[in-house]
């Protein structure tokens, strides 16, 4: 069923040209075939598998983060999962370290850490809407990994900004200030590709 969007002041949106957007929300979300993200009640389809090298190095910060946080019990790492944030909102982070979820269903409150491995079509998305998204959110770590320059930039959010802390392509970073401690060294995530 589609639902579209009317006036901005009840939650919903009209573009530019005076057309509806169509609007839906989790219950929609939920019943809906293949990959998807709803932002603000807008349908975003997930590009097809990522390549190989996208998967390869998101699995190696997975990796890189769940044995750095192996003896932590509350934490876990958790790949590709529905993050609910409202009724209009869910995000599918390509990899987060959550703590203390209660919910087996999907993510229901703020990961610790959101790791997006950038592709070309979704770079806008996961620089401009998602890194908006998940500061509001207050995610105290936002990752984001450029596979083809085989480089990643981390975000800390100092207040309500975040702070970039560098960018890493042979170092390691260390998030020493989170429940668990946990760490990503990034030169073992991208020493295959070099």
């Amino acid at each position: 069923m589609r639902k579209y969007a009317i006036i901005k002041e009840k939650g919903v949106a009209m573009s530019s040209l005076s057309q509806p957007i169509e609007y839906y929300t989790y219950d929609d979300y939920k019943n809906w075939e293949g990959d998807w993200e709803l932002i603000d009640g807008v349908a975003y389809a997930m590009a097809p598998s990522p390549m190989i090298t996208h998967q390869a190095i998101s699995t190696a910060i997975a990796s890189e983060l769940f044995n750095s946080t192996r003896n932590c019990k509350d934490c876990l790492v958790v790949i590709e999962q529905d993050w609910k944030i409202d009724e209009a909102t869910v995000l599918k982070p390509d990899i987060a370290l959550i703590c203390n979820e209660l919910n087996s269903a999907y993510i229901t409150k703020a990961p610790l850490i959101v790791v997006e491995v950038i592709s070309k079509s979704t770079a806008l998305r996961d620089e401009k809407y998602k890194f908006e998204i998940y500061k509001k959110e207050k995610v105290p770590y936002y990752v984001l990994v450029y596979p083809e320059d085989l480089r990643a930039k981390v975000y800390k959010l100092e207040g309500n900004e975040y702070s970039k802390q560098g960018d890493f392509a042979l170092e390691e970073f260390s998030f020493n200030d989170l429940i668990c401690k946990a760490s990503i060294n990034f030169k073992s995530v991208f020493a295959k590709f070099r």
